[in-house]
């Protein structure tokens, strides 16, 4: 039984050997094996001491004594923490940021700083405090592109020596503290009050002012009405005169002997048988019986109307009453045209409208009628 169980445990310590080998080649195996992913690259070091950067892919390195330590190679964010600041002109306010970051040298971000993303934020914090200070309040409300530029300036030279590049700082929102905050609240209020009131009185005087413009140019056409009306009733008298002159032409001698008539009738009635007659008066009533009976009696000159002599005709315009009567008709029509037409642009509002003042045109209806008496004073 002894040699038996001794081969027995020899083959047992012999098979525990050869699994102890096979698994301590296994873990050797994988760990001089280090993959690295594509966005990344891994920093070795060998004892403590740095080796070398592994790029992505399938790195060899030496068992048990390496390590590695990964950097992400793309462009990573970091949030600035909410920061509070008083600005140059004593105002509190609050902001806070986000920076875009990325890993230029891994070996640099390694072995120069020991945390590049702790640093980087703690860095930007900073920053935007010393910028938010330099700056008045309405400066950090309006100019947030002046403020990122800013704090990129003052993070690109640290940020270098440790291999990072900051791409891009965002400063997110910016608040003043409540009580500055009701205080622009009032202020805007205030201009916004300010302005409506502005707006309104300039409302208010550009209606008077168009309105009184309107009375002006209302009160003006009836003034020019009323003065054609003036002028066309006293231009309808003279016209009456002239008709009622000619009518009078008309009737002539045989008026004055219908009158003569009515006389020898009045004359008759009286108890005197004795009667003087002028001579011219028995020649009208012998021409007005030849008239009447159609006798040869007496040869005669028909009744007829007379004429006026040049002088009383040019005294009563006979001669001119058709060109007058064509003269008014025309300017009268011409003149209520224009009121038409001056009426219609005053009422669509037109200020351009060419509306002359009463004044003009009754010194331009004076002169006309002074041009006229020039004209007929040569003709008489």
């Amino acid at each position: 039984m002894g040699p038996i169980t001794l081969q027995s445990g020899l083959g047992f310590g012999l098979v525990s050997v050869g699994l102890l080998f096979l698994l301590l080649a296994i873990i050797t195996l994988w760990q001089s094996v280090e993959i690295v992913d594509a966005y990344e690259k891994k920093t070795l070091t060998v004892f403590g001491e740095y080796r070398k950067l592994l790029e992505p892919g399938i790195n060899l390195i030496p068992p048990f004594v390496s390590r590695t330590y990964p950097f992400d190679m793309r462009t990573q964010t970091l949030d600035v923490p909410r920061q509070e600041a008083i600005t140059r002109d004593n105002s509190p306010v609050t902001a806070d940021a986000v920076v875009y970051i990325k890993v230029m040298d891994a070996k640099k971000a390694f072995l120069e700083v020991d945390d590049y993303k702790k640093a980087v934020s703690n860095l930007a914090q900073t920053t935007l405090r010393a910028v938010l200070g330099d700056m008045e309040l309405d400066d950090t409300l309006n100019k947030r592109q002046e403020i990122n530029a800013k704090i990129r300036k003052e993070l690109d030279e640290p940020t270098d020596e440790w291999g990072i590049r900051v791409e891009s700082v965002e400063v997110r929102e910016v608040n003043p503290s409540k009580d500055v905050q009701q205080a622009m609240e009032q202020q805007t209020s205030a201009e916004r009050r300010r302005r409506a009131m502005i707006l309104e009185a300039q409302g208010e005087r550009r209606s008077a002012v168009e309105q009184a413009e309107g009375d002006k140019q209302s009160n003006i056409i009836r003034a020019q009405g009323e003065k054609q009306s003036q002028i066309l009733e006293a231009q309808g008298d003279a016209i009456s005169t002239v008709l009622r002159a000619r009518s009078a032409e008309s009737m002539g001698e045989r008026a004055i002997i219908e009158r003569g008539m009515e006389t020898l009738e009045e004359i008759g009635k009286g108890e005197s048988t004795t009667f003087v007659l002028p001579q011219e008066l028995t020649s009208l009533v012998g021409r007005y019986g030849k008239a009447l009976s159609g006798s040869d009696v007496q040869q005669m000159d028909g009744l007829e109307g007379k004429e006026f002599d040049e002088e009383t005709r040019t005294m009563l315009g006979l001669d001119d009453i058709d060109e007058i009567l064509g003269q008014i008709e025309e300017s009268a029509e011409m003149d209520v045209e224009e009121l038409e037409k001056e009426a219609e642009a005053v009422k669509a509002g037109d200020a351009g409208a060419n509306i002359r003042s009463a004044d003009e045109v009754i010194q331009e209806m004076d002169e006309e009628g002074a041009d006229a008496e020039v004209e007929r004073e040569p003709e008489s």
